[in-house]
């Protein structure tokens, strides 16, 4: 019998299914546990190994709560069977043609639509453009399943809102939005959501609009960015630090405080490009968000430009030996997805120089295979550079002092700093000191 409401039987204890267990699924799952019956599945073996040890590669979520969660973990399919609740929390990366890459959503649509059964509910928490939801994942599940959307199985979106090493912004402690292909499925994942975060739940009007307002979450974010990005370039030019004006202009009340530097990862730097591809398909030219694209994507070869100048103005010319400090794409976690640091490290070695990377958090297996470059995890033996540059703000250079920049640094050398890190150490006149 023909039916577009959803079944309620499984309101009180669903059994649900997380499928990507990442950044944003695995703290997900782990909460949801902590209420229902939660299967955590994920094609990297490796990754599942691992959790099942209690060890978190992303540093979300502490050994202590993995081992004490009742979340089951599998990389097969089939323990996905009769699931209540399906949310899908793969990434949404670009091509190298700056397009969407739906290429994840697709093959987890196809794993879900192998196993979904009638009045399930498939929920999406991955960033996309209006309309992916209905008209590109509800399609693959039909397909598969031989199901049919919003009758014999619903749709729902609940966008993520993970901030990566943020141990106070987590999933229990932010608004949710979530919505559904009917007030009921909506009302649905209102409670389960809520059951986790303390029903801190926005309802949206409708799958689109949920899937709109997350997309430019991340987009007027890079926008700002990139304007604050544009000035400090223009009073570099100047010879003026933007800190320093930041620092003045932000004692006006109502002055927006975004600071310069690199717009990687795998939000900021990538989603305003989903919702070009959808402005584009819609016959409008989105000219503001890729212009913040453009200036935030050339931040690495100006801010390599800049410190080869500096190297210059001292007299140090190619090949410099130059040390950065961090490459992962923000500060205290191990996340190199999309980080713009290995920009200026080509740039750099584009000039001439020779550069040498250290970082405390980034995994060195995962450096050489995705950016190509080798890891110093330590301080050991490590001295005679020509600059040393500060590109993210680790808490461990937070906690450097001037005899650290002596020992690392040549008797003449350049510390640069992208992130002011060190602006109020009083480093010696042979030590020239330069930020943005």
């Amino acid at each position: 019998m023909k039916s577009n409401a959803v079944n309620t039987k499984f309101l009180s204890q669903p059994k649900i299914a997380v499928i990507g267990l990442g950044y944003v699924g695995l703290p997900l799952a782990v909460a949801l546990a902590r209420h229902y019956a939660v299967v955590g599945f994920d094609i990297n073996e490796k990754r599942i190994q691992e959790l099942k040890t209690g060890y978190d590669r992303t540093k979300e979520v502490s050994s202590d709560k993995l081992h004490t969660s009742t979340l089951a973990l599998s990389t097969n399919s089939e323990d996905l069977k009769q699931q209540d609740i399906y949310i899908v929390t793969v990434p949404t990366p670009v091509t190298e043609d700056l397009e969407p890459d739906l290429i994840p959503l697709e093959k987890a649509s196809e794993t879900v639509g192998k196993i979904l059964s009638k009045n399930a509910i498939v929920v999406y928490e991955s960033t996309v453009y209006p309309g992916v939801t209905e008209d590109f994942c509800g399609p693959i599940l039909e397909k598969v399943s031989g199901l049919k959307a919003g009758q014999d199985f619903f749709l729902g979106y609940s966008p993520e809102r993970i901030n990566p090493g943020d141990t106070e912004r987590t999933v229990e402690h932010i608004t949710k939005v979530v919505s559904g292909q009917t007030k009921e499925v909506a009302e649905i994942l209102q409670k389960i959501y809520g059951a986790i975060n303390n029903n801190n739940i926005f309802v949206a009007k409708d799958i689109k609009t949920a899937e709109a307002a997350k997309v430019i979450e991340n987009t007027q974010r890079d926008i700002n960015i990139a304007f604050i990005n544009e000035i400090a370039t223009i009073v570099g030019k100047l010879g003026l630090s933007i800190y320093d004006v930041l620092e003045a202009a932000e004692t006006k009340w109502n002055f927006l405080k975004f600071k310069p530097g690199l717009v990687g990862g795998h939000c900021i730097g990538v989603d305003p490009y989903y919702l070009a591809h959808c402005a584009r398909k819609l016959d409008h030219t989105p000219e503001v968000l890729l212009a913040g694209r453009r200036i935030n994507e050339n931040m690495g070869p100006y801010l390599a430009q800049r410190v080869h100048e500096e190297l210059l103005a001292i007299d140090i010319n190619s090949p410099a030996r130059i040390l950065i400090l961090g490459v992962t794409f923000k500060e205290d976690i191990p996340d190199l997805r999309n980080t713009k640091v290995i920009d200026v490290i080509r740039q750099l070695k584009k000039r001439g120089h020779h550069v040498d990377v250290h970082d405390p958090h980034a995994h060195s297996e995962e450096a050489e295979t995705h950016l190509g470059i080798p890891i110093l995890s330590s301080f050991e033996g490590v001295e005679g550079y020509d600059c040393i540059i500060g590109a993210v703000p680790h808490k461990n250079y937070l906690e450097l002092a001037h005899h650290h920049f002596e020992t690392l640094l040549k008797p003449e050398g350049l510390v640069a700093d992208f992130k002011k890190m060190w602006r109020n150490i009083p480093f010696p006149n042979r030590i020239k000191y330069w930020s943005i």
